[in-house]
Parts: structure tokens; sequence; C-alpha cells
């Protein structure tokens, strides 16, 4: 037999998919999201070998989804799709993880190298010859590209995208061709696991940014914490806790950052979006001589419409690779070990703070009116009551995402929303890549969804998944005929914002779930939800659940009627 000289001086030769999902499992993946596709089916072989789990979803954009909302409960997450129909299917999703900062793995099984060097006319291309025009796409929405050409250099390719991917906390893309699936490369790497500790600051940089914030803090009469999104996506949440536990100043956080700090913390001062704040928060925020920010994302929604009235004069803002203190830009120095540093240093008996958070709790009889109609005032409020310790709570871009805000979160709840890119139905996948995370971890958490029936309609299909892998959900389904948060922009009466009415609590059995595996519920009344949500069973249960629940029409969450108002004005305006 002829010896391949590529191959006889690798020391532990293995395949490269086997060597690639060795690497997944190793950085914490345990199961993986996709749809099989000619061009990754034989790589597909190897993911029970290296002890994955084969997920599947009914269509590419929601495992795109669920493999977003896997990456924000688990840490990471991996995506296998097929070349040109496949990825670009799941492409809306992967640019959510991207603009979100969440950390995908997505592999794109591909033609063989031979078929690309030909340009051959196959099935899924553009009939061009062009086999890079997708890759090329996805690297818009990706922080490394990896093309699995080279044997020689497939490895380190893995190694240094799977990294990239974690320090960046954004997705990568894996382009892996037919042919270089079963391709032996050195096994003997995956002896030493994938550093993927964070890159430290220059000592002496560092020093400096400490010395500067604190020389503010330390003066400043009424500073004042905020904690956003990229606090979360860059694991900088115990750094957080600790500067809140120790500092002792009022803290808020903003939509996207909800869940990062504990609402029940004597010094948690509720939610922070400018006008569609509370106005107690609103005013302590705005009237602080200094504002730590930490990890900001001013998005339009995150902020109600940018309607912020803080000054960068008083604003230090600790970001994942770079901190500005006022109008001073330090690049290339990381919130994290800033924040450490600053823990460590932080003088609290020099830290003053004249006024006290406002007192957060859930508003619930404050919002009660004399009718049996659930109001969406009223309905956040008393949910707030309905969570429990370490729940993960997912909200729909639409009345959830802004509702969502009135609720009190219990310790350790994790909240998990859309906002920046805010693709609706994005939250029907994500729920279910949140609960097989919570399953993988091998933890007894409730996944509870909120999603209204415009945007549940969009990606109903993942249910099938959630019945398929027996997870742990559950979807209140808002009916409130229609898509709300357009109605809310624009067109309160306008056919387009209209939906056709589905017998919602019949699609579970419609998608193969048996009465044992689901709970179903139609919830019209105040009464009848408070029963529901007092019942043992249905705080308990364990499979899938789906509540019905009706709201008005025309009714939304104060935070979203000031942020499509103002959305509406910056919309209009002309330069």
């Amino acid at each position: 037999m002829a010896i391949d000289i590529r191959t006889q001086g690798l020391k532990k030769p293995v395949p490269v998919a086997q060597y690639l999902f060795a690497r997944l499992y190793e950085i914490g993946i345990r199961s993986v999201h996709g749809l099989p596709g000619d061009f990754n089916l034989v790589a597909l072989d190897y993911i029970p070998k290296a002890k994955l789990k084969w997920v599947g979803s009914v269509n590419e954009l929601n495992a795109a989804y669920a493999a977003d909302g896997y990456a924000r409960a688990l840490g990471i997450s991996a995506l296998v799709t097929t070349f040109g129909v496949g990825e670009l299917s799941a492409m809306n999703g992967v640019a959510g993880a991207y603009s979100e900062h969440v950390p995908v793995v997505h592999i794109v099984g591909c033609p063989s190298t031979i078929s690309q060097r030909n340009g051959m006319l196959l099935h899924h291309t553009l009939g061009n010859g062009d086999f890079n025009v997708f890759a090329n796409m996805g690297s818009q929405i990706a922080c490394n590209t990896a093309r699995l050409n080279n044997p020689a250099e497939i490895a380190e390719q893995i190694d240094f995208a799977l990294r990239e991917c974690w320090i960046h906390s954004r997705p990568v893309y894996i382009m892996l061709p037919t042919d270089m699936v079963e391709k032996q490369i050195e096994g003997a790497r995956l002896d030493t696991p994938i550093d993927l500790s964070d890159p430290p600051n220059e000592p002496e940089r560092e020093d400096y940014v400490v010395d500067v914030v604190l020389r503010y803090l330390h003066a400043a009469k009424n500073p004042i914490i905020l904690v956003d999104a990229c606090a979360i996506r860059h694991r900088c949440l115990e750094e957080v806790r600790n500067l809140v536990d120790k500092a002792k100043l009022p803290v808020f956080v903003t939509p996207m950052g909800k869940g990062a700090v504990n609402e029940s913390s004597p010094t948690y001062g509720g939610v922070y979006a400018g006008t569609g704040s509370q106005p107690a928060v609103q005013e302590l925020v705005e009237s602080a001589d200094l504002v730590l920010s930490i990890g900001a994302l001013k998005s339009d929604f995150n902020t109600t419409g940018f309607s912020y009235r803080t000054s960068q004069l008083n604003t230090i803002d600790f970001h994942s690779d770079h901190c500005k203190v006022r109008y001073s830009e330090y690049p290339g120095v990381a919130m994290k070990g800033v924040l450490r540093k600053l823990i460590e240093r932080v003088d609290t008996t020099k830290l003053s703070s004249e006024k006290l958070a406002p007192k957060v709790v859930n508003e619930v009889s404050e919002n009660l009116d004399s009718t049996e109609t659930i109001t969406q005032a009223w309905f956040w409020p008393r949910v707030g009551e309905y969570f429990k310790e370490k729940d993960l709570v997912v909200t729909e871009t639409g009345t959830s995402n802004f509702g969502i805000w009135e609720s009190k979160f219990p310790p350790d709840v994790v909240g998990i929303t859309q906002i920046l890119w805010g693709s609706i139905g994005w939250s029907v996948g994500a729920a279910q890549g949140v609960a097989q995370a919570v399953k993988d971890m091998g933890e007894d958490r409730r996944t509870i969804l909120f999603v209204g029936d415009g945007s549940f309609q969009l990606t109903v299909q993942e249910v099938s998944t959630m019945i398929k892998h027996k997870l742990r959900v559950t979807i209140f389904l808002i009916y409130n005929e229609g898509f709300t948060i357009e109605r809310c922009i624009h067109g309160m009466e306008a056919e387009y914002n209209d939906i056709r009415r589905w017998n919602y609590t019949e699609i579970p059995t419609v998608f193969g779930a048996t009465d044992k595996e689901v709970r179903k519920h139609i919830i019209k009344t105040k009464s009848e939800l408070e029963k529901l949500l007092a019942d043992k069973d249905f705080n308990d249960a364990k499979g899938l659940q789906l509540v019905e629940l009706w709201m008005p029409k025309h009714d939304a969450p104060r935070a979203l009627k000031l942020t499509a108002e103002q959305s509406a004005k910056n919309n209009a305006r002309m330069e």
C-alpha cells in the first residue's frame, strides 16, 4: 500500500471532523444545532463519536436562533448547515448573534476543493463558478473566517477560530469541504486544550486607567453604576457583582442588561432607558455626577429612542476592548482587568451617595383595575411574582421585551432578550436553545418564554424540536391579534399588521405531542391567570406548557409606547 508522505509524520492522526468536534466538546459545547445537507452529511457522522448530541431543527433559521439561545445560556454554541441554501437561511440568525456579541461556531459543509478549483456547475451554487461568494457574505458577520482547504493548516485554523469566537464573543465561520472531512491531521494537538484566557492588559496602562477612574470616583458626590449587555456577553458579571457589593452605590441596568445585577440587592434601582424609565429612576441616573457605565450598547430600543440625558463629561465607560474616561479614550485596555483592580483599590470610606436607589417592587396592586381584562400594565409585575430563583426568562421583540422592564427578578434569574437585532420570531428558537443548554448542564431550571402571536407564527416549528427533546419550556403566548410593536410605531389599524388567528393550543398536538407531553391552557381573565400562577403543578411542571393569554389588541407596555413614539419622531426627522 502506498504511503502518504503528507500524513506519515503525524504522531496521532485523526480525521478533520473528529478533531473539530472534539474541540467543540472541549470548550463546553454538548449539543450541535443545524440541519443535514448533502455537503455536511459525512461530517455529521462524527458528532456522536465526539460525545456530542445532534439537536436538529426544522429549518436553518430556527437552528441559528436556537444556537444563539444555547450560547447565551451555556457560553458558546455550534451550528452546522450546508453550503449556499442552508447557510443563507441561517444568516439572519447568525447576524443577530454577531450584532449582540453571542459566540456561535458556524460550520458550513461545502463542495470539495477539487470542485471549487475547477469551478464546476454544482447545485446550491449561483452557477457562476464562484464558491467563495457565500463565505465572503458570511465573513461580514463573523470575527474569523476559516476555509479548511489545506490539511497542513487545518488544526491551527480550527483552534484559532474557536479562540477568536470565545475571546471576542462573536460568531466564526468555518468552511469544511467534503474532501477534507476525513483527511488526517495532527491529533496530538488535542492533548493541549485551547487557551481561552482573556489577553491581559498591559499592566502600566491598566494601572493608569484605574488611577484615573479612582480619582473621579472618590471625588464624586453622587455616583451610580449602570450595567449593560456587554457586561454579560464578555463574562464580566462576577466583577460587576463584586463591585456592586463592595461600593454599595445605586446600581441600574439597561433593558439589554436586565438580569446582570441581583435585583434583590438593596442598592438596585431598576431599569434605566432614558425617557422610558420610571420617573424616579430617570431623575436619579440623569442627576448623577458620575456614571460608571459597564458594557454599554446604546441602541435605539435600549435607550427609548436615544433619549439618554447623561453627559459624557460625567461618564466612565468600560468596554471589552477599551475604556473611556470622560472624553479620554484608552484603547486596548479591557474592562475585566480594570474592574478587578478597581474593586481591590477602591476606598469605600471615600465613596459618597447622596441619594438612595428607588425601591424596586412588582407593582401589582398599583396597576390593578376593576375589570377582568388582562392588561399589559398589570401582567408584567404579576409574572414578576411568578418567577423563581434561577429561571431563564426569554422575551420576544415586541411587547414582551418592553413589558419585562416592569418585572422584578428574583436572584440569579437570567434575562434573555434580542433588543438590538430585534428579529421577530427569534425567541421561539432561542428558547429551545436555552432549554437544551439547561438540560446539557444537568440543571433543574425553568425556561420561560414570552412571545406574541405575530412573532410566534414566524418560527412556531421550533416547538416541534422542544417536544422531540422533551425540554422543559413554559410558553406564554400573548394573543393580541397581530404585530403590536408595529402597530405602535405605525399603522394601528393597518391590514399589514393583522394576522390569521390559529388554534394555538392545538399546535403541540399537530407536532406530535401527547397529552402527557404537553399541558395547554387558554387564559382570558385575571382570575383565571391568578389561579394558574398559583397552581403548584403548573409552577413545577417538567415538560412543555403552552398558555394562550388573551390581551387587548391595542394595549401595549408603557415603555413600548414611549419608544415607538420616539422612534417615529427619529424616522421622520429630516437632516
